[in-house]
């Protein structure tokens, strides 16, 4: 038997390893789709195009710009002089933002008065308008912290000279810390969730594609009349992928750490198994695509169909509880879903076997089911 296996498994690497196209296929794109989503896929905002509108032109004023000039989130792109000037900074795309200074605003400041300045926001992206206008409130109340107190130590100061020192009521500051991803970088996020989706994509494709290969060019007849049993043919199809989807996870691992920084905190030997777990998911499902498809265009189309919907209910971009519940519930039945957690949990949060067995048994509990049904069908079907 397991000299039959061998035999499969060696003429498979051979076949794979002698055309160009299937050559390319296994190793090029899975380096290509990490380079260009790690460097592509980020919701990071780091340089605001800011427009300044100033209707006072105090020395208050000029404080709180360069205080936004200050920062390394923030670019003066465009100053302008009336409304009109700033509502075309805006319609032209040249800023992201537009801060407009009211009249009257230095002496309101002086007199500790409450004022108010105005944020022109270009919301039409949603996510960078939500950002941008958290780290302009950021710089606003950075410049109101820095303004109270200097106005404090001056009458501090004057009260000394002049009478009884008054002392200000104590104030309570919170001070956050951000655990897991200190710098709050979006890459960390989503660069562990691409090494899912391409082990996904690679396995998949390669699996379903190898066996249809093989009825399209009319050599599966030739191979069921031979002393191969079909679970012996399945073991030798399905093993050269997976060794391939190993290499290409090893690969962008490293790609991951090596040019991208990902931090990677937790156990190489549990997401070395955990990926394992994945690929009986991946394999069955490559092995079921084959049984339903005849040409190769045919499985292609199928293994997208899948693969679209499984990417978007993994929790890759978009937060499974944010979803309808209905949707929820379905996310259940993705094997994604699970890889996806213990991914992002070994790599930023350096979680162990006790965090993440629950996910684990899922996972390997689905890729048994999916497997063997799978090889069920594949035998019928032979037979």
């Amino acid at each position: 038997m397991w000299e039959r296996i061998y035999e499969i498994l060696k003429k498979e690497i051979r076949q794979s390893l002698r055309d160009p196209k299937l050559r390319g296929t296994m190793f090029i794109p899975p380096i290509m789709q990490m380079l260009i989503f790690g460097f592509a896929v980020s919701l990071d905002v780091n340089n605001v195009k800011l427009g300044w509108l100033d209707m006072d032109q105090t020395e208050q004023s000029r404080s709180l710009l360069r205080k936004f000039q200050g920062t390394s989130y923030f670019t003066l792109a465009g100053v302008a002089r009336s409304e009109k000037e700033a509502q075309g900074l805006l319609d032209s795309g040249k800023v992201d933002a537009v801060l407009r200074v009211p009249y009257n605003f230095g002496a309101d400041v002086s007199k500790m008065q409450q004022t108010e300045v105005q944020v022109l926001v270009d919301g039409s992206n949603s996510n960078t308008a939500a950002i941008v206008g958290n780290y302009i409130t950021s710089v606003i109340s950075g410049f109101n912290a820095d303004t109270l107190s200097s106005q404090r130590r001056a009458r501090l100061v004057d009260a000394s000279r002049n009478g009884p020192v008054r002392l200000a009521a104590p104030s309570v500051t919170p001070e956050t810390r951000v655990w897991f991803n200190p710098d709050l970088k979006s890459r960390n996020y989503f660069i562990p969730g691409i090494l899912v989706n391409i082990i996904m994509i690679v396995t998949l494709n390669l699996t379903a594609m190898s066996i249809v290969r093989e009825k399209e060019i009319g050599t599966m007849e030739q191979i069921m009349v031979t002393p191969i049993r079909p679970i012996e043919l399945m073991i030798g199809k399905t093993l050269p992928f997976a060794l391939i989807g190993f290499i290409d996870s090893v690969g962008v691992t490293l790609l991951a750490l090596l040019i991208f920084h990902v931090p990677f905190r937790g156990s190489a030997l549990l997401l070395t198994g955990a990926a394992a777990l994945f690929l009986l998911s991946m394999l069955g499902m490559g092995l079921f695509i084959s049984t339903i498809s005849h040409t190769q265009q045919q499985a292609s189309m199928t293994s997208f169909f899948f693969i679209q919907p499984a990417f978007m209910l993994s929790g890759f971009t978009f937060p499974i509880r944010n979803m309808p519940l209905p949707v929820q519930w379905l996310t259940y039945l993705n094997p994604l879903r699970y890889f996806m957690a213990i991914v992002r949990g070994v790599f930023l949060k350096g979680a162990g076997l006790e965090a993440l067995w629950s996910q684990m048994l899922l996972l390997g509990l689905f890729g048994v089911v999916i497997l063997v049904s799978s090889a069920l069908r594949f035998h019928k079907r032979l037979d």
